[in-house]
């Protein structure tokens, strides 16, 4: 080898890209492979994903279609909807995989893809968080205060927590609720000084004043979690599941954009709630968006039937909520509670209702014995014939099992050409077709 060969061979390996090391080698990353990785990183795109939703659809044109095709969006369409979510990102700094995954429900991506999706995201600066732990924003906060119209802006809440124990405490309560109430009842409600001095404490790490803030706002817990009663959970779990979330609310406090705790806590505790409605309330579970969605469509229902004075149509609800007539049609099916068919029916309760609901796959008691009738004379009919024949026939028909079988699937059971099978069939069909035999199975020709 010359010298100018051995300095090419050594140009050409500094230059060339190192494989990446595994994690179990531990070996340190250098720099070069450092600026190599960031290089393939940032030539990741949304729009690769497009080749993978371009070959599903050329896959899909390929295939026999059944009538109604479900899923028409094409390429265009997954395209808007990346658009659409980069766009949402880059405005609020963060998706929630609840988003990601509604938005892309449609779509069959593999699971590289969806990760090559997620590192384009956080290469654009936006987060994907889980919907519970991302941060509300103030209009959040203000609308969920508007719409649930638990604390309203001219009263006092701590007026409202103090009345909120005496009224439930006369009222019929299990034990287990009147001594929590008691309980909490003796923790001394925070001034909004107080509120600001701990949360400087817990900034700095004291878990003691994190601990006292979180005390004084149980009642704050029951006063949210009471008006949840009734959708499939006990009082005791809604006030555990409100106390986890008044325990993040906690944890993200910031005192100085300027909001009372308890105004900034609300909106955590809902989420919680309603998130472990979503969740555990229901026999088939419904995802926390569209627990949402079916909660906002419930509130301009109401709302609409105030004004109008009648149960608003579909299409006067989707007008409101600026959706198509299609999409609320479909979440009015989504939101009907299943009904077991054990419910007890009547005062004595001896009834279920699934008596009372027809099969309309079960055959008529006269029908079933027509049936009954039919399949002994078929018996008795093909027993005249050889058991090849009986065979061929069976098969042919669908007689044994309800599917028919074509001439070659026939012939392979038989070991014979497709061409003798079918001379068979027509022998065995010209026996049947004598009167004596074939006047035997007329009365079941209607």
């Amino acid at each position: 080898m010359t010298k100018d060969e051995k300095k090419t061979t050594k140009k050409t390996k500094a230059t060339a890209p190192k494989k990446k090391t595994s994690k179990a080698a531990k070996e340190p990353v250098t720099p070069e492979e450092m600026d190599l990785y960031i290089e393939d990183a940032e030539k990741i795109d949304l729009s690769a994903l497009n080749d993978d939703i371009d070959s599903q659809i050329a896959e899909k044109e390929q295939e026999p279609t059944n009538g109604n095709c479900k899923n028409k969006n094409n390429s265009s369409e997954y395209e808007k909807v990346i658009k659409e979510l980069t766009a949402k990102g880059k405005k609020d700094g963060f998706l929630d995989y609840d988003t990601i995954m509604d938005a892309l429900d449609t779509y069959d991506i593999s699971k590289d893809k969806i990760d090559d999706m997620y590192y384009a995201f956080a290469l654009m600066g936006i987060e994907v968080v889980d919907g519970l732990d991302k941060e509300p924003s103030e209009e959040e906060i203000e609308t969920e205060l508007n719409d649930d119209k638990i604390i309203e802006e001219d009263k006092d809440i701590d007026e409202e927590l103090k009345n909120l124990e005496s009224t439930m405490l006369k009222s019929n309560i299990d034990d287990p609720v009147r001594m929590y109430l008691k309980e909490i009842g003796k923790i001394p409600l925070l001034t909004a000084e107080e509120e600001i001095e701990l949360s400087k404490k817990m900034l700095e790490g004291d878990e003691v004043a994190k601990m006292h803030i979180v005390e004084a706002n149980l009642r704050l817990v029951v006063a949210i979690a009471k008006r949840y009663v009734g959708r499939g959970m006990l009082f005791l779990d809604l006030i555990q599941e409100g106390n986890l979330g008044l325990i993040k609310a906690v944890e993200k406090f910031d005192y100085k954009k300027g909001f009372k705790f308890s105004t900034y806590a609300t909106w955590w505790i809902r989420q919680s709630i309603t998130r472990s409605i979503a969740d555990q309330a229901r026999t088939i579970r419904i995802p926390v968006h569209m627990v949402e969605t079916i909660n906002k469509l419930i509130r301009y229902n109401r709302q609409l039937v105030q004004e109008l004075g009648r149960d608003p149509k579909p299409e006067e609800i989707a007008k409101h909520m600026d959706m198509p007539e299609e999409k609320i049609m479909e979440i009015m099916k989504i939101a009907q509670e299943p009904v077991s068919l054990e419910t007890p029916i009547g005062e004595e309760e001896d009834s279920h209702l699934g008596d009372f609901i027809p099969d309309d796959d079960a055959l008529a008691p006269s029908e079933a014995a027509a049936y009954s009738l039919l399949k002994e004379q078929l018996d008795d009919v093909l027993e005249t014939l050889t058991d090849r024949e009986k065979k061929v026939l069976k098969l042919r028909f669908g007689l044994e099992d309800g599917r028919a079988r074509t001439l070659e699937e026939v012939g392979k059971e038989f070991d014979v050409t497709r061409e003798r099978i079918r001379q068979i069939e027509a022998k065995a069909l010209r026996k049947l077709r004598g009167p004596k035999k074939s006047n035997k199975l007329k009365d079941y020709l209607d």
